[in-house]
């Protein structure tokens, strides 16, 4: 898996993006990291996504079982871990929480994850996931079909490196670099994990997030936290909101 790195000390914060993202929208997470975690931090582009290998299937199981094995090496066992997640992160986030995949979490944050699936939703999801992988003769037509798919869309431009770590070049033409099999991933258990989770566990969402109601949050997590008048990619959009929120709940 692909990952990057930053900061010394013993406790980690893994930050895990969204369906079609990849580890680059927390690029302005991480350039504050020096500023406001002690520690170090990682992002990683889940399995099918970015530079990540495919995987044969996407079940958030099969996610979380990556994601941990890909963490153990920088997991110090003096230190705590902290996982932020986003969107479908968010999701595998709680399901490393239940420490069924080899890693403790000490805390866990999910970040717009959506809750409320309907019928016909899940069919589309199915739908795409049977697609073939689609090309694109301009890197500009890659780049824009990468931003709506991770819902960056006005938050990024084309030119933008976050726009350039989503695609790939296959001999003249141009694709996603997300596997299309990855929207596979089906329902996502989220009140399940969150009733699982062996660590304190917090929800939040960007307060003009269309994805996901606070009500909806509340549900699950009655502290759940609307941060800011943001959208589903809060965290682009509104790091140090996101900072704060950490820093909040995960004191030193």
């Amino acid at each position: 898996m692909y990952i990057e790195q930053g900061g010394e000390g013993a406790d980690l914060l893994v930050m895990l993006h969204g369906l079609g993202a990849t580890a680059a929208v927390w690029s302005p997470m991480c350039a504050q990291a020096s500023e406001r975690w002690r520690g170090r931090w990682v992002s990683m582009d889940l399995p099918g996504h970015g530079e990540s290998a495919r995987q044969d299937t996407y079940a958030i199981g099969q996610y979380a079982a990556s994601v941990a094995r890909a963490l153990l090496p920088h997991v110090d066992p003096g230190g705590r871990i902290t996982v932020l997640g986003h969107s479908l992160g968010g999701v595998i986030a709680l399901a490393l929480a239940t420490g069924w995949f080899g890693v403790a979490p000490h805390r866990v944050f999910g970040a717009g994850i959506k809750v409320a699936w309907d019928d016909d939703e899940l069919r589309r999801m199915e739908l795409l996931a049977r697609q073939p992988t689609r090309f694109f003769a301009a890197q500009a037509q890659a780049a824009d079909r990468y931003l709506k798919v991770s819902g960056l869309a006005g938050i990024a431009s084309a030119e933008s490196p976050v726009a350039a770590r989503g695609i790939a070049q296959d001999a003249d033409d141009w694709r996603l670099a997300m596997d299309p099999r990855a929207f596979g991933v089906g329902r996502p258990p989220t009140a399940e994990l969150m009733a699982l989770a062996r660590c304190p566990a917090h929800l939040g969402r960007g307060a003009d997030d269309a994805m996901v109601t606070l009500e909806q949050l509340r549900a699950i997590d009655p502290h759940a936290q609307d941060l800011g008048p943001h959208g589903h990619n809060v965290m682009v959009e509104a790091h140090a909101q996101v900072w704060d929120w950490i820093e909040s709940l995960n004191p030193a």
